[in-house]
């Protein structure tokens, strides 16, 4: 922080063949509320918001704490939050390959990243991810506020957990996927109702795993997501048990933000290994004054369009 100023980089994390992606607040952890974390991704005109705090001092390399934020509060992890950090340090570092150990709300995990002339190519693992059947109460809930009829019950659909839970279901077609207009009233009262993050919608796998995919989180305050990796996780957690291991998510075509988000499972001994990846890019750095983050503040709106 320099005076009261906050240095803010802008990252477009998981871009379609360079073009889109999901413009993300990240910045080095600060002395700031709760409720100032909050308005800053509403003030730089993003869904999310990054704290990153870097401990360099160990042999193994560096620990990186991670902090996310919406404007309604704290999420427990982000997966394209994630991307954008680690392309924020990449950038910053320099060189070619970046690797760390990454903490967020007590889990340990491993990050990497490749740089490749302006982008970034960063990957994760998100962890175990914890799948059931939903209950007749849930689907009744939640399906016809999103549109999606539930007589009878749409096959494959499940709840997924890697930090909250959320629900999976799916659609015939990408044509469906897109003519989807949820009630996001409806939907959030459902969502608030049953403790769910959002609702995650996706088509059917192609014969090569090609994805379509809409996430709905208006009780975090993101009506619709341009890209929700850790939901990703949890599909692809999903597809590994009918042996589909490596797939590749199209969201945000809606949001006229097209983005792209990988995943691979492979078996270990410890259960599935879900790796995730996307494309990232500085896109700007800019600066916001501390007193723009009071609650009496006036939004600031997007910064720009990127």
């Amino acid at each position: 922080m320099r005076g009261r100023e906050l240095t803010v980089a802008i990252v477009r994390a998981c871009l379609r063949d360079g073009r889109g992606g999901s413009p993300t607040a990240v910045m080095d952890e600060a002395p700031l509320s709760d409720d100032e974390r909050r308005r800053v991704p509403v003030q730089m005109g993003t869904s999310h918001a990054v704290f990153v705090s870097v401990d360099d001092s160990r042999p193994s390399g560096p620990s990186v704490s991670l902090r996310f934020f919406t404007a309604e509060g704290e999420l427990p992890a982000c997966g394209h939050g994630t991307i954008a950090a680690l392309a924020f340090l990449a950038a910053r570092a320099g060189g070619e390959e970046y690797r760390a150990t990454l903490h967020a709300s007590g889990r340990v995990f491993a990050g990497w990243s490749v740089r490749e002339k302006t982008y970034v190519r960063a990957a994760f693992e998100p962890g175990p991810v914890d799948l059931r059947e939903p209950t007749a109460t849930e689907r009744d809930l939640v399906l016809p506020a999103l549109g999606v009829a539930s007589d009878p019950p749409a096959p494959g659909i499940c709840v997924a957990a890697v930090g909250r839970s959320r629900l999976l279901v799916p659609v015939p077609t990408p044509a469906g996927l897109a003519a989807l207009v949820p009630d996001l009233d409806r939907l959030r009262a459902a969502c608030d109702r049953l403790g769910f993050l959002g609702c995650y919608v996706y088509s059917v796998p192609t014969r090569t795993g090609r994805v379509a995919a809409r996430m709905f989180a208006p009780s975090i305050g993101v009506p619709e997501d341009i890209a929700n990796a850790n939901s990703t996780a949890c599909l692809a957690a999903h597809l590994a048990g009918q042996g589909i291991t490596d797939i590749a998510v199209d969201m945000g075509d809606s949001l006229g933000s097209p983005a792209t988000i990988t995943a691979t499972t492979r078996h270990s001994q410890s259960g599935p290994l879900i790796h995730l990846g996307g494309i990232a890019e500085v896109a700007r750095v800019v600066h916001l004054d501390v007193g723009q983050l009071m609650p009496s503040a006036p939004d600031r709106g997007p910064v720009s369009p990127i």
